[in-house]
């Protein structure tokens, strides 16, 4: 839900908070697990994952997690940093959450190879309903697999999409926030906070010249009108969101996106100029921003448009995130989000080469593209788990309409081109396997067919325990496949690995 109200001012963004020692407390002789004293900030004194990211030095003897959050035992003195997400960073949403290890691995590959990919598991209030899971199972998942691989890198957990009205039910769990506003795109800001935003803005001059970019913004009133009106109740939204969260976990205790992906027009390298503006006028530490880029990022399929605008644009951001950084006091690490990230391999080394650039971080968000390995994996595992994987199909091909509508602007299905459920029925593992794994070129390849199983995985919740266990009872084919996926398919072609 959108509001609107006088929140607009002219401040600048807050800067990193001072480090200030901590203490941790023993647990007693019966080895239950102590409870830090008062003297703690909240943050320590009842919050699940957040501990192990914005420490900066630390020693635990023992992590004890139960149902009534994490608590600490024999920590040594430690200080408190500034939390900053990683300069490469990969989103790796898991429906399921059975595949955090797998995940891992893949990104533990590229850490191998001189490359750090902070992991980040994220899952949204969307998918959290469909599979009727929450958000502390994402947490269990990220932790658990961090202990088991023995990773020693950060990690975060994202709550992915979130809004006034859900964010609560991740705030315990998560220390990444998207915040999505792009339903309060188009929707009128309060007169008085687009007067501030057009005095704030007369610091800027009549021509914006940003490095590398040719032509220089012209500013005119007209223009500020314009932008107000387009995304100055959006980024208050971001405000009252961003303000909520700090409220309960503290400033400097989370990393914050803003999101403005979901809609249908995208942002132009001079809308971020302005958003980035807005965004810093409000004192929001954004560290990632997920635009609208131009083209068409349909789910879990290569991107759909004309690449090398693409690239132009997602180049001149860079260099308005740059602008922004120097000139409106944002974090210095800010960087370009690109949700729907999975499998535009088209688009990999454009970005790749202009990161390499400017020698500049990136974020990727991936979800679908592990549940469709997951699936995959069934299907080459054979027997009962390929007729599981025949039957998802076989249900969702059904249920088009229903699957589909939550996700009508990031998928586009030819109907012609999907194979009928007879013809599914009679597949063997390899034709299954090979009409869904994306490989481009590849004969049996059905780009539609993956969309549709895509947005099918509501079908799988409502299979159960029988989908979950077989993910079990086939948990390294299943395993290896993702792990192929993240790796070979994405991390090296956008790290040239």
């Amino acid at each position: 839900m959108c509001r609107t109200g006088p929140l607009f001012s002219c401040r600048p963004a807050p800067s990193a908070p001072s480090s200030a020692l901590l203490r941790g407390k023993k647990t007693g002789g019966n080895g239950l697990p102590g409870r830090p004293d008062r003297g703690d900030p909240p943050h320590l004194r009842k919050l699940e994952g957040d501990l192990s990211f914005f420490l900066e030095s630390f020693k635990v003897m023992a992590i004890f997690v139960d149902a009534h959050g994490i608590f600490l035992s024999d920590i040594t003195l430690t200080k408190t940093s500034h939390m900053e997400i990683g300069k490469f960073s990969f989103g790796i949403g898991d429906r399921f959450e059975h595949q955090g290890e797998a995940q891992l691995r893949a990104l533990r590959k590229a850490t191998e190879k001189g490359i750090e990919v902070t992991p980040v598991w994220n899952k949204s209030n969307r998918e959290h309903n469909i599979v009727h899971s929450e958000p502390s199972g994402t947490r269990k998942e990220a932790d658990a697999a961090v202990a088991s691989l023995g990773w020693k890198g950060p990690y975060l957990v994202d709550a992915d999409h979130i809004n006034l009205t859900n964010v609560d039910r991740f705030i315990g769990y998560s220390d990444f926030f998207t915040l999505d506003v792009a339903s309060c795109i188009n929707k009128p800001a309060p007169p008085e906070s687009v007067e501030a935003f057009r005095k704030s803005c007369a610091l800027l001059g009549s021509r914006v010249e940003i490095p590398g970019i040719g032509e220089p913004v012209v500013v005119t009133g007209e223009m500020l009108e314009r932008m107000a009106a387009k995304y100055l109740a959006a980024i208050q939204e971001a405000g009252r969101i961003y303000r909520h969260i700090e409220s309960v976990k503290g400033a400097g205790n989370f990393v914050t996106e803003v999101s403005m992906d979901e809609v249908e027009a995208p942002q132009t390298p001079v809308d971020m100029l302005f958003i980035l503006k807005m965004i810093a006028d409000l004192g929001i530490p954004v560290q990632t921003i997920a635009p609208k880029f131009t083209g068409r990022f349909n789910k879990g399929v290569d991107y759909v448009g004309d690449a090398e605008q693409f690239a132009r644009e997602f180049e001149q951001d860079v260099l308005v995130i740059d602008y922004a950084v120097t000139h409106f006091g944002l974090p210095a690490n800010l960087k370009l989000s690109v949700h729907s990230g999975s499998d535009k391999f088209t688009l990999y080394p454009l970005m790749a080469g202009i990161i390499r650039k400017y020698d500049k971080g990136l974020h990727i968000k991936t979800a679908g593209t592990t549940w469709l390995e997951e699936v995959i994996g069934l299907a080459v595992a054979g027997g009962e788990a390929l007729e599981a994987a025949k039957e998802i199909y076989i249900k969702a091909l059904g249920r088009k309409e229903e699957l589909c509508a939550p996700y009508a602007d990031v998928i586009d299905i030819d109907d012609r081109r999907l194979p009928p459920a007879g013809e599914v029925a009679g597949w063997d593992s390899d034709t299954f396997a090979s009409a869904l794994r994306h490989i481009p070129g590849h004969p049996l390849f059905n780009p539609n067919f993956r969309q549709l199983i895509h947005v099918g995985y509501k079908i799988a919740a409502e299979m159960g325990s029988r989908y979950t266990g077989l993910l079990k009872q086939h948990r390294e084919v299943v395993g290896n496949c993702v792990e192929e996926n993240i790796y070979d398919r994405h991390l090296k072609r956008l790290f040239d690995l």
